[in-house]
């Protein structure tokens, strides 16, 4: 079965924010992206899986434009419609990722700026938000997320998990029209991963559009409006939760999942 029949019937009925052409990333003589084709739909939420070195992070970054693609294209639609080849070279990579939150798994905030001036910093330096506005939008977020008492904190002054809370309340700041996931509790002490999980419901709740690239199997289950199965680079299968967890129809994606400990009982 090709990768075009393997997608076809499973794209979102959204239109599409996000949609991936060929995509070809090559370090030296290794390929780690292989022809990839994906789209997002507005409001979805697609879960990556796969094995260590499948791919999952440098398709974020690629999409992030924090690595440039050796072939194919990037395509971001905006709120009204107009579409963007992202990884055209003459594009402002600032702006494009202004519009595109991402979220990594050792949460990456400035230890020397508190809490607040962490979440405010992409409005206030990409957009040009004034600082009161940027603050009162921040504060309200920190609000949004249980840690308003912390916004003239450093991190580290707080938990793992409150880190990475903040994390994804500086991603969401800009109110992007993407959100990318890489990862994000692998970092975190097992009793914390809950508190960061339900924050991605919640905001799987209010509309958001989400790529995320996790290892919690029980959680993909859970969330994901589909499950992208990637392997050595190349995707190799996609759909609903449960037919990829519970009949997928690649050999290959039956492998991978048996050689998992069952999450779900």
């Amino acid at each position: 079965m090709s990768q075009a029949e393997l997608q076809s019937g499973e794209r979102s009925a959204a239109s599409p924010v996000l949609r991936l052409e060929g995509v070809v990333k090559r370090f030296g003589d290794h390929t780690v992206l292989d022809g990839i084709d994906l789209e997002v739909g507005r409001h979805e939420v697609v879960v990556l899986i796969g094995a260590s070195g499948s791919g999952k992070s440098t398709l974020l970054k690629t999409i992030n434009l924090l690595e440039q693609i050796d072939d194919g294209r990037i395509l971001l639609s905006g709120k009204a419609g107009d579409t963007l080849d992202i990884t055209d070279p003459r594009v402002d990579a600032d702006r494009v990722r202004a519009r595109i939150g991402v979220v990594f798994q050792h949460y990456n905030l400035f230890p020397h700026m508190r809490v607040l001036d962490n979440v405010t910093l992409a409005a206030r330096q990409v957009l040009r938000t004034s600082r009161g506005d940027a603050e009162r939008t921040g504060l309200a977020l920190l609000e949004r997320i249980g840690l308003a008492e912390k916004a003239r904190e450093y991190p580290d002054r707080l938990s793992g998990g409150q880190q990475q809370r903040v994390a994804i309340a500086r991603a969401i700041a800009t109110d992007p029209e993407l959100l990318l996931l890489d990862e994000i509790t692998s970092a975190l002490d097992p009793q914390l991963v809950g508190e960061v999980l339900d924050l991605v419901r919640d905001l799987k709740a209010q509309g958001a559009t989400i790529v995320m690239a996790t290892h919690e199997m029980s959680f993909a289950r859970r969330v994901a409006d589909r499950v992208v199965y990637l392997k050595n680079g190349r995707l190799i299968e996609q759909g609903p939760p449960e037919q990829i967890f519970d009949a997928p129809l690649r050999e290959e994606t039956k492998a991978f999942l048996s050689r998992l400990r069952d999450p779900f009982e």
